[in-house]
């Protein structure tokens, strides 16, 4: 059962970890217990809303984890799915439906992928080297490593591409007029690829995390009623024998958030005070939907919240409480260094009670 439609179970699913609106069956991004990672953003293209309810792309960020052991085989039951079921349905939990289209980001130890939708068409580009960003815009040019079977006869019989010369995904689904939301998109993709070129060759966690707070560029929204809301950096080792690291959140604006780190072992301890929690009679389940609304923060985030408050009404405390945290994530991220430099070996125990005990610490500082 997703969010909206129930589809076909899988034989075997992987065990994932994600970051997701409480309300929805899906996840804005996760990782699986292989080593893939993926994250989405909403994107308005030529192609018709499907206001009618289908797969939200945040259930098939959830599927591509669940089944696919790598990056490449995400993306395989990502388009599968899309072409079969169709995306479409509110992507928020509010009366008036709130509707996109989506872009994705796959990528595990190996290889990179960015896959980009059109309706039930889309097309995808391997990254092969370098760094790749993507922000509530079709970036996908010419370079097309795979695509919809019938994406290009589309694109002619509309009438927006002659047929003849390059055919650029991004020129061809594009919206002549885009939506203000993604015309201020722009400069966003544009600072995160100079951000990226800046550190080009030693782009390390702390660069991501730091690239995740820029307020300037705006990629670290907090005004317009919009927030960002969980972020996630994960390191994925080319050598097997290294663990992945996940670093995720778990509360909004990650510029006064701590990221903590998460590897995937056996017997991992749950961590209850980042899971939102559930109703039996919840608004988003039913029909007609979204006609109340109900309090999904989780402990961590109350906490956190307050603390936020906190550090606007005490700008002095509140300069000490942000010093903490990062401290905190400091010593998280040395932990994490030396776990990837192959120096220290926990105990498996260890591993599996490290982000139950993050979390467990920043709520004793909050």
């Amino acid at each position: 059962q997703c969010t909206y439609l129930e589809i076909e179970q899988a034989e075997r699913t992987h065990a994932v970890v994600l970051s997701r609106p409480a309300w929805l069956w899906g996840a804005e991004m996760g990782a699986n217990d292989c080593g893939v990672c993926v994250g989405n953003e909403g994107v308005w293209t030529r192609e018709p809303l499907g206001e009618a309810e289908a797969l939200l792309g945040m259930d098939l960020v959830r599927l591509g984890l669940e089944r696919g052991g790598s990056a490449r085989e995400a993306l395989e039951v990502i388009t599968a799915l899309l072409e079969r079921y169709g995306q479409g349905g509110s992507c928020k939990e509010e009366p008036v439906p709130f509707v996109y289209h989506n872009t994705f980001l796959l990528a595990d130890r190996a290889e990179a992928w960015v896959l980009e939708t059109a309706g039930r068409y889309w097309a995808a580009q391997r990254i092969g080297e370098g760094s790749r960003n993507i922000s509530n815009q079709l970036s996908i040019g010419s370079e097309i490593t795979a695509e919809h079977p019938g994406l290009r006869e589309r694109a002619r019989s509309q009438g927006w591409w002659s047929g003849d010369g390059e055919f650029s995904f991004a020129r061809v689904f594009s919206l002549e007029q885009q939506p203000p939301r993604m015309e201020a998109a722009k400069a966003r993709l544009r600072a995160g690829k100079e951000l990226l070129r800046q550190h080009a060759g030693h782009i390390t966690v702390e660069t991501l995390m730091s690239i995740l707070r820029d307020k300037d560029s705006g990629i670290c929204v907090d005004s317009e009623g919009f927030r960002t809301a969980g972020s996630m950096v994960s390191v994925l080792p080319r050598d097997p024998a290294l663990p992945c690291v996940h670093f995720f959140t778990a509360t909004p604006d990650p510029s006064r958030s701590v990221f903590k780190p998460f590897v995937f072992v056996a017997g991992i301890k749950p961590s209850p005070q980042v899971r939102s929690p559930t109703f039996l009679q919840d608004p988003a389940k039913q029909i007609p939907r979204f006609q109340s609304s109900v309090d999904r923060r989780h402990e961590l985030y109350r906490r956190h919240q307050a603390a936020l408050e906190l550090m606007e009404q005490d700008r002095e405390r509140g300069q000490q409480l942000l010093e903490t945290l990062q401290e905190l994530e400091k010593q998280g991220l040395e932990g994490m260094k030396e776990l990837l430099e192959g120096t220290v070996t926990p105990c498996p125990e260890e591993l599996a009670d490290l982000f139950f005990d993050c979390v467990e610490a920043e709520m004793k500082f909050y």
